[in-house]
């Protein structure tokens, strides 16, 4: 997952468009021309920021509203229609890169996405097998509290037993969120590391995002059956 490439980007090299000269980042630093980005250019790299899942918002917001300004068409209305263009997409590509990187969750899934690993539109997931029981469990008072509702009977011990069922799950949530923590802050130590190393942490992250949206769905699923109670 990479900023959006169209014909205006499609430019490979890293010369400026206009003038010829070395041009890295967004503008010419020679002529001061808007620039395409290069073919795959993270978030990341539109930030000029490492692959790192430890980010101070305040920096990275004051970033956003600093090439906001620059970037925004409003600078361009006079420029011709390929400079017009470009504005257009690094605009719009700068607030999703932003909305990407400014929570530390999102953070993860862009950075496990831009790898490759998380697709949109994978298979349903499937339980975490140390979790089979319970899940097991939950879904049998979900259905009993379904059918006691539909009888009309008393449904005072199934919602006990079932806000029970939430907190547990919730706090097991808490605990994948900690887990999740410690694993980022893993990477960034080893962010210069080999590859196979950077990779054993990729797949444990996308891992735990899988449990954690496994046991999120869960816990709001309750929360919902409760509620319709």
């Amino acid at each position: 997952m990479s900023v959006t490439q169209t014909s205006t980007n499609a430019a490979p090299g890293t010369k400026c468009w206009s003038c010829g000269k070395i041009a890295g980042g967004h503008f010419c630093s020679a002529c001061g021309k808007i620039q395409p980005l290069p073919r795959g250019t993270s978030y990341f790299e539109f930030f000029a920021l490492p692959e790192k899942l430890q980010i101070d918002p305040e920096a990275l917001e004051q970033q956003f509203h600093k090439l906001s300004w620059k970037l925004h068409p409003d600078n361009f209305m006079r420029a011709d229609e390929f400079e017009r263009n470009l504005s257009l997409e690094r605009s719009s590509e700068l607030n999703d890169a932003y909305r990407a990187l400014r929570d530390p969750l999102t953070r993860v899934e862009y950075l496990l996405a831009h790898k490759g690993m998380r697709k949109e539109g994978a298979a349903k997931q499937q339980a975490p097998p140390e979790l089979l029981e319970e899940v097991f469990e939950l879904n049998e008072s979900l259905d009993e509290l379904r059918d006691a509702r539909a009888a009309g009977e008393d449904l005072a011990a199934l919602r006990a037993r079932l806000e029970s069922a939430e907190q547990d799950f919730q706090e097991k949530l808490e605990a994948v969120d900690a887990e999740l923590d410690q694993v980022r802050t893993e990477w960034d130590a080893v962010i210069e590391a080999a590859e196979a190393d950077r990779a054993k942490l990729l797949t444990r992250m996308n891992e735990i995002l899988n449990r954690r949206s496994y046991i999120r769905n869960l816990v709001a699923g309750v929360a919902k059956e409760l509620a319709d109670a």
